[in-house]
Parts: structure tokens; C-alpha cells; sequence
């Protein structure tokens, strides 16, 4: 019989390298500016804008706007939920590492 490895199971959302980018870097700050997370992930404003749009969709992220002057400020936070996604979706990519090492 074979063994499925359930990839499919993973967080889609999470999946995708931008924004698994994007939540471990929040996972190992306490947050990040929007030219942090650009500048870390070597990345466009568009990238970055469009990833954590959708990750803040989801509840995963927090999104903090304001002005220093006329100068836009955005800030990013994982959230309690974000924190739990990451956390699933790390331990099932160890479950499926730890299914291959076995084989």
C-alpha cells in the first residue's frame, strides 16, 4: 500500500513563498514596517502590499497606519491566529519531512 503525503493539506494561504516570508518574519518580531518587511524579503511595494492584504484578509496579520508628518507609516503584527496557522502548518511540514526521512 502507499503512503499519501497530504500536501494538499497545507495552508494555501501560508504556502505561497511570499507570504510564509512574510509570517516568519512577524513570527520572530514583534513587528515590522512595511520597508522592513520589503527591504528583508528583497521584494516590490507591490509584493509586499498585495501578500500582506491578503494574509490581513485572513485575520493572520494586523495592519497599523499612521503618519510621521506627511509620511505614511504602516506597521504589521502577526496575530493569536496567524501565530496558530504558522504553527500548524510548520508541524505538518515536519510530519510529511519526517514520513520521507522514514522511507
Amino acid at each position: 500500500a502507499r503512503t499519501r503525503l497530504k500536501t494538499a493539506d497545507l495552508d494555501g494561504l501560508i504556502h505561497s513563498r511570499m507570504r510564509l516570508g512574510i509570517v516568519s518574519a512577524l513570527a520572530v518580531n514583534d513587528s515590522l514596517s512595511f520597508t522592513e518587511l520589503k527591504e528583508l524579503l528583497e521584494t516590490s511595494d507591490g509584493n509586499v502590499s498585495v501578500h500582506t492584504r491578503r494574509l490581513e484578509e485572513a485575520g493572520y496579520v494586523d495592519c497599523t497606519k499612521s503618519f510621521s508628518g506627511r509620511v505614511p507609516h504602516t506597521e504589521y503584527r502577526l496575530t493569536p491566529a496567524g501565530r496558530r496557522a504558522l504553527d500548524e502548518y510548520l508541524n505538518h511540514l515536519e510530519a510529511i519531512i519526517g514520513r520521507v526521512r522514514e522511507s
